[in-house]
């Protein structure tokens, strides 16, 4: 449990949003989005703020690093969600983003890319942001869950997910690309791949109900077993209850799960069993954030590069 893993990042970059909302600009083709009546957008400013607040703070007690940044902007509803506009790599490579939603765009911070240069080894960064002009867009480690191991990017198709950018990417980052449909209980899209699945170093949370080729599933289940990981199947309520947008992280003591409250409830007695015999799980109290239609996996930037 306490052995090191390329899956496992030690350290992450979240943001501290002063002006989160739901965005409209997502909600079409995010069906786990949800509005909240009951307060102002004021409160549910301060709560979100005040949960990305604790929830850095529950990390770095065990011992991951955050590099934490504040997000004063007022045309960035979802900056909590880092993880879509750029991603590390080990060899010291960044990739940067190209977003589908235009208000994300005026997410992508260069004093964030300044920080990563200044205390990690970097190597290079690939800007894909350009192909938003030619209407491609790949959303990061949203649109792909990354088997850093065996590597293997696995991408649900959807209008955030362009084949040709996702080719490039692998490509450049020797990654092979396993695209596959999802759909939800409304025959839509899965907007993000990282809500329907988490690889973690010995296992991986899927919802394998909800991938519609059976010929792709089936492949994709004997990916898995022939890497080793134990399979841990969602429900289609386990996933929208954000049971599969969790990230597995090195701590202090070994390595731990970062998972919502919510999407801890939703798993079974067996199902956390099964998790606990690998890392520990650590809840995250996050029920404002969620309601823009991510969770605790969308919030964490992991940093996969050596520290200088």
């Amino acid at each position: 449990m306490d052995r090191k893993s390329a899956q496992a990042p030690a350290a992450v970059i979240m943001i501290r949003p002063h002006h989160f909302s739901p965005n409209d600009q997502t909600a079409k083709d995010n069906s786990f989005q949800q509005s909240d009546q009951a307060r102002s957008a004021l409160e549910i400013a301060k709560d979100a703020y005040e949960e990305a607040t604790h929830a850095a703070q529950k990390l770095e007690a065990k011992g991951v690093k955050v590099h934490i940044f504040e997000d004063k902007g007022v045309d960035t509803p979802d900056s909590v969600f880092p993880n879509n506009w750029f991603s590390t790599h080990a060899g010291g490579h960044i990739a940067i983003y190209p977003m589908f939603p235009e208000n994300r765009r005026l997410e992508r911070r260069y004093d964030i890319i300044e920080m990563l240069k200044k205390n990690y080894r970097v190597q290079d960064i690939i800007d894909y942001s350009g192909l938003e002009y030619d209407g491609l867009f790949l959303e990061g480690t949203g649109a792909m869950v990354l088997d850093h191991i065996d590597r293997v990017a696995y991408a649900v198709k959807s209008n955030r997910t362009n084949p040709v950018a996702l080719e490039r990417f692998c490509t450049h980052f020797n990654f092979e690309p396993m695209v596959f449909d999802a759909l939800d209980e409304k025959g839509k899209p899965i907007y993000h791949t990282n809500v329907l699945m988490c690889i973690a170093t010995d296992f991986v949370m899927i919802s394998l109900e909800m991938i519609t080729d059976k010929a792709r599933r089936n492949e994709i289940v004997e990916r898995f077993e022939e890497s080793g990981r134990k399979i841990i199947d969602l429900s289609r309520q386990q996933i929208a209850s954000f049971a599969g947008n969790a990230l597995e992280l090195q701590g202090k003591n070994g390595r731990l799960l970062a998972i919502s409250s919510v999407a801890l409830r939703a798993l079974t007695e067996e199902q956390k069993y099964g998790i606990e015999k690998y890392v520990e799980i650590l809840p995250l109290d996050i029920p404002t954030v969620e309601l823009a239609g991510g969770s605790v996996r969308c919030m964490l930037a992991g940093i996969h590069l050596l520290p200088r």
